[in-house]
């Protein structure tokens, strides 16, 4: 029996109404959480004031609605499926025929549509929410920090130290950013005077210092002094270099591959925002897989009578699939797992454990 348009509609619209209230409620808590703790960094200081903060915990919001979608999903499934169990409504749509597929279907498609819909329109506005946020806590929150910035044919960076400021411009980087090529230093002290200027056909990066060849230094009222080599101290480190490229969250799902492309050109990996973008691509499929999970524990738990030891494992499902993808891309960015597989292992898991407890449910 098809599932007539009416019914259908009307499954749909459940769906949608519990998952609005699932996210209302979610995305309360995770305010008022976000509020505190701004409050509790804000401390005493009389430059951020309560609009300030206010505004850069809505600035986040939509990228922390991001990451809590799955479970929204779950969720909004569990309590959609939950109370048409119990009030014997889709008791009463199974005895005229209709199989668990066919009143599954509206939600998901909604879950599925809906991920495009966040992957394409969304995420760029989150995108460019974080990014403004990111660009308030600089200026609020965080000291002068090591910079970079970079373009296709160059790369800016700015490092500082007690005895002042050096802004160091390479034409690329080679060994993850480890030695760079074409280098220049601009110095200035800490009062943002020029000091001085070093050229260098190459800066390797040690602990504690740039290691430089060929260098040629020169500063206002002194001669240029040639040096085979000389070491330049620096406080940065490869790991600050490489945490200084933009957080993935802060690019658009349709700027991210041009980033990419960019950041590999320049020498560097773009493994963490090739991940997030392979990710953010998958989304959809989760989002679908999560609202099989919903129905797989949502109905037995009315079938076997053990409603509350069911929805506690429709959550604790969650929540396992939540550390376990962690764990996937963590094995992703170590090389142990090629990044497609690590970003898109995850959302198939789920979906395939989803349809194989749903076939037992139907069979059984």
């Amino acid at each position: 029996m098809q599932l007539p348009g009416t019914l259908s509609a009307y499954l749909g619209k459940q769906f949608v109404k519990n998952t609005l209230v699932i996210f209302g409620v979610l995305m309360t808590i995770v305010f008022l959480a976000d509020f505190i703790e701004a409050l509790r960094r804000a401390g005493d200081r009389d430059d951020i004031t309560l609009a300030i903060l206010i505004e850069m915990v809505l600035l986040r919001i939509p990228n922390l609605a991001l990451k809590l979608l799955p479970f929204i999903a779950l969720f909004g499934g569990m309590l959609t499926f939950f109370r048409l169990s119990k009030s014997s409504e889709l008791t009463v749509i199974r005895a005229t025929g209709v199989s668990v597929w066919q009143f599954l279907a509206p939600a998901l498609l909604i879950a599925f549509v809906f991920g495009l819909v966040v992957l394409t329109v969304i995420n760029p506005i989150a995108a460019a929410m974080q990014a403004q946020n990111d660009r308030m806590e600089a200026k609020y929150f965080e000291t002068q920090t090591n910079l970079l910035t970079l373009s296709t044919n160059d790369l800016w960076l700015r490092q500082v130290d007690k005895d002042g400021l050096s802004v160091i411009h390479a034409r690329g980087a080679v060994n993850r950013g480890i030695d760079l090529t074409d280098v220049i230093i601009f110095q200035y002290d800490r009062g943002d005077i020029f000091t001085g200027r070093i050229d260098a056909a190459q800066a390797r990066l040690h602990p504690g210092y740039w290691e430089l060849d060929d260098v040629v230094i020169t500063g206002p009222n002194r001669p240029a002094e040639r040096r085979a080599n000389m070491e330049l101290p620096t406080t940065l480190t490869v790991l600050q270099i490489q945490e200084s490229f933009a957080s993935p969250a802060t690019l658009s799902f349709w700027d991210l591959p041009g980033f990419i492309t960019t950041l590999e050109q320049a020498g560097f990996s773009g493994d963490r925002h090739r991940l997030y973008w392979y990710s953010l691509m998958a989304g959809p499929i989760l989002m679908l897989a999560m609202v099989l999970v919903a129905a797989t524990f949502s109905l037995r738990s009315m079938r076997q009578g053990r409603t509350v030891l069911l929805v506690l494992g429709g959550i604790a499902t969650g929540f396992v699939f939540y550390f376990m993808t962690d764990i996937i891309y963590a094995l992703g960015l170590a090389g142990n797992l090629p990044i497609i597989f690590a970003a898109w292992i995850p959302a198939v898991a789920i979906t395939l454990f989803g349809l194989a407890m749903m076939f037992h449910l139907e069979d059984g």
